[in-house]
Formats: structure tokens, sequence, C-alpha cells
């Protein structure tokens, strides 16, 4: 595979590419000042459901998700801890600027979702590169996502809908369930009860598919994929009696401490192509995140490789990812490390290397997502 700067595309099974290389647009959590009180209205309908999902969190002064992590505040009756609140607080501007400065390094893959409440800027940056002639709209590949609260079939499309009316563009060329576990649909992005314990709803994956494919059919979005399905949640849709369209990725974590290749394995057997997330470890908090694993980008291996080609770490781990095939979305909004990490391509690494970082693989996620270990469909128990 000839990987340029300009040319690190991959084909889809339906057709379509997605560049290897994208930008990833999660915003971080930090504390916050204020507490954002979530609404509660059990009688709205549908329509206002949906609004409620995307009108909530998009201040003009600045973006705010209330994160529900591992620093605990108590007990629920299920004897699982019952997370803090925490907030997401990133100034207004910061991902307009840093999509700006992706787009003119090169960048044509965005990752995105309505959850990380910057979608708004996300298309304002698109658009203002488009009206200055720097790209069209059909060089930019952007991924969306539907959120768990939004898995019932009649607010698939809806759901799509309006994040097209934030990002004001008429498709997304990706749109994936972000996770296979539905959430209660209403106002709170993390429903819970008088005990803080988060209500679940009936999830049906294989209906949520059919309104997904209605949405590629109605030509909102260009292809569909999922995201943290395991296995046997894949082959939940690959077996569906009357399949018109199979997810064409597979959204997971994927980095040289956890390689995934039983996963790997199967998708590439499918046409599933895997795009890795936190493909350079993630944060280090602990609210959040699984610690016992050592920081990726400290270790010895992929330095000595980096010192090698005159690269850093992150630079080899994401070399390593796209030579596998897999798909890689680094986030970042810091402008030096948007350049650096798409600075991939004018070095390659050997079979001997790649065996290396291969052979660093710990099988140990940083995301676990335990907070929610108890939901039917959670996905990490299963080996793969």
């Amino acid at each position: 595979m000839s990987l340029t700067a300009e040319s690190h595309r991959v084909p889809l099974s339906d057709g379509n590419s997605i560049p290897l290389l994208g930008l990833g647009t999660y915003a971080d959590p930090q504390k916050g000042r204020k507490r954002v009180v979530l609404p509660t209205n059990k009688s709205q309908q549908e329509k206002s459901i949906v609004d409620s999902c995307f009108s909530l969190f998009y201040s003009p002064t600045s973006l705010l998700l209330m994160v529900l992590g591992g620093n605990h505040s108590g007990t629920s009756e299920s004897g699982l801890s019952r997370p803090s609140r925490r907030l997401y607080k990133t100034p207004k501007g910061t991902c307009l600027e840093s999509v700006k400065i992706a787009i003119d390094t090169g960048y044509r893959h965005i990752d995105g979702a309505f959850v990380y409440y910057n979608e708004h800027e996300v298309g304002q940056a698109i658009r203002e590169k488009i009206a200055e002639g720097k790209i069209k709209r059909e060089d930019i590949f952007y991924c969306g996502k539907l959120w768990n609260t939004c898995h019932p079939p009649e607010l698939v499309r809806p759901t799509l809908e309006k994040t097209l009316k934030i990002l004001q563009l008429d498709y997304v060329d990706l749109y994936i369930i972000e996770l296979p576990m539905a959430f209660k649909p209403g106002d709170a992005i993390y429903p819970r009860d008088e005990n803080g314990k988060f209500i679940y709803h009936e999830t049906n994956l294989c209906a949520t598919w059919e309104a997904m494919e209605a949405c590629k059919d109605a030509g909102l979005a260009k292809s569909i994929g999922v995201s943290n399905f395991n296995r046997r949640q894949l082959e939940m849709i690959l077996n569906k009696p009357g399949l018109k369209h199979k997810p064409v990725s597979n959204q997971v974590e994927c980095h040289p401490y956890f390689t995934q290749p039983k996963l790997l394995e199967f998708c590439r057997q499918h046409d599933i192509v895997i795009v890795g997330y936190s493909p350079l470890g993630t944060s280090r908090d602990e609210t959040w995140v699984n610690v016992s694993s050592p920081p990726l980008l400290e270790d010895p291996v992929l330095n000595a490789i980096g010192k090698k080609y005159s690269k850093t770490a992150a630079q080899v781990a994401l070399r390593f990812s796209i030579q596998r095939g897999v798909v890689v979305i680094p986030k970042s909004f810091n402008p030096q490390r948007i350049r650096e990490n798409f600075q991939i391509f004018d070095f390659s690494l050997t079979e001997k290397e790649m065996k290396e970082i291969e052979a660093l693989n710990k099988n140990v996620r940083y995301v676990e997502l335990l907070m929610w270990r108890d939901h039917p469909e959670y996905p990490f128990n299963d080996e793969y």
C-alpha cells in the first residue's frame, strides 16, 4: 500500500473510501465552574426529545458536557459505585481553529459527534475552508455519531437531521452507532434515577440498524457503521434477515498496547474497516481512564524506533496503525501536535519493527466504560 500525505484513502465495502488519518474532536473533561441542570419533562414528544439533545449544550460561550467517571460520590442500589459529576469546558473557537489548522495541514478526515458539543464549530471550519477555495465538500470525510438515547428507530433520522442542521452540511460521509447500549430516550444525555443509577432502554440493534440503512438510502449519510461493537454484536447485524447495507466500519480503541488482533481479523474477513480511537493512548484522568496500563508514548521501543527515523513515539505509533490498515483519529487541539501527527507519510516501518511493536500488546484497555458494565449490551465482557 503506497501512502502519501495527498493520497491515503482505503476503500469501504459500499464503494466509498475513508482517509487513514483523521482528526479527532473529542473534548477533554475539565472541572467546570457551573453546574449544568438537565431539564426533565417526561411529556415531551419525539421532536422535543431530539431538539433537547442538541440545544441543551450549544452555549455561545462554552461547551459543557457532564462526564460520569470514576471519582465516586456514593453507591447505588445495584452495588455499583455512583459516579461523580464533572464538566467539559472547551473555550469557544478552540475546535473551530483546530479543524481549520488540520485542513490547512492536509487532513481530510474529521471525526466528531453531537455529544462532543462542538459540531457547529466543525461545520463552520469546513464551510470557511470551502469558501476560501482550499477544499471542496467532496474532499472532506466527516464522521458523525448516533448517541445512546437516540437508538429507537423513530429517533434515528431526526437525530441525524439535527446533526446536519448544526453542521450546516447536506450529508455526513459516515454515520455510526456510537455504542451498542441504549439509554432511556429523553432530555438527559446520561439519564439516571433518584438513586444515581443509569436508566437503560431496551436495546434492539437490528431495529436501530434498519433506521441507519434508511438514512443511507435517503442520502443523509454516504456510509454507515458502528463503534465499540464486539464480534457477537457485529454478527447480529451481519446475520440480520433482509440486511441491505452492512457496517463499513467499527470504531474501537486500538493502539500498540491494545492491538485488537482477533477483532481486526474478524473485521477484515467481513470487509469492515477498523477505525482506532485513542491511537496514542489517552489522558491519565483516572476518573474515566484505566491507568493500570502505563503511558503509551513513554514506551522505550516506540521511542527507540522514533529516534532512528527522527520521529516522535506518537508518529511511530500512528504509522504502525496505518501500516496495519487501521484508520487512526488522534485527537488534538494543539496546533503543533496536529501538524506533527500528520507527518507520518515520509517514512515506513520495517517488517521487523512492525513485529516489535505488535509484541508490545498488553491486551488492556484504557477506555473501559465500567460505569455501564451492568448494561445487557455492555460490549467489553466478551473476548473480542
